[in-house]
């Protein structure tokens, strides 16, 4: 084989390993955050909304968190809040968020924000992070897809709810536990 056909055929074997090294970790990456939502239409839904910029957390390692060991903050309307949030959460807001309830919050501290599915999560905590936070979650599928495990949701006097507010009629598909009063 000629030098010239030799290094032909390694710069092709470069590029195929290239392509497929790049397309086994996307699915790895892939594979990994799908599992984060019990439904595969909605974790399309959250996949295609978030642009992954603050680091995301399934709601099963949020269960298992004590939550003595982080701030947990909400980042939706006062409505939304208080219609149904996480227990332990704070309101945080989204329109006109809250960033003067976190100027004695060590800036290692671990902060999980959540919205409805994690878009104004994710834009909060990146605001966070340019403001120095860097232990920052996003909840992904946030209190949907918490509601959709199973898991409770508490009313402005911190009483554990059967009623969701899914934002507007359209989000409401999301919420798949038939147990749950959507409203909005």
């Amino acid at each position: 084989m000629s030098e010239k056909v030799l290094k032909n055929w390694f710069k092709k074997s470069i590029v195929v390993l290239v392509l497929l090294c790049s397309f086994g970790l996307s699915n790895v990456v892939h594979s990994q955050v799908a599992a984060y939502c019990s439904n595969p239409t909605f974790e399309d839904k959250v996949a295609s909304s978030i642009q992954f910029s603050v680091p995301v957390m399934s709601v099963h390692e949020l269960k298992q968190m004590e939550k003595s060991d982080i701030l947990l903050l909400d980042a939706r309307e006062i409505e939304e809040y208080e219609t149904s949030h996480i227990q332990g959460a704070q309101y945080f807001g989204y329109e006109k968020p809250n960033f003067e309830s976190l100027s004695d919050i060590d800036k290692e501290k671990t902060i999980v924000l959540y919205c409805s599915i994690g878009y104004r999560s994710e834009k909060i905590g990146e605001k966070l992070q340019e403001i120095g936070f860097s232990n920052v979650y996003n909840l992904y599928g946030s209190i949907f897809e918490w509601s959709n495990a199973g898991y409770p949701i508490y009313d402005k006097e911190n009483v554990e709810t059967k009623q969701i507010h899914t934002y507007n009629k359209k989000w409401s598909k999301w919420v798949f536990n038939e147990e749950l009063e959507k409203v909005w």
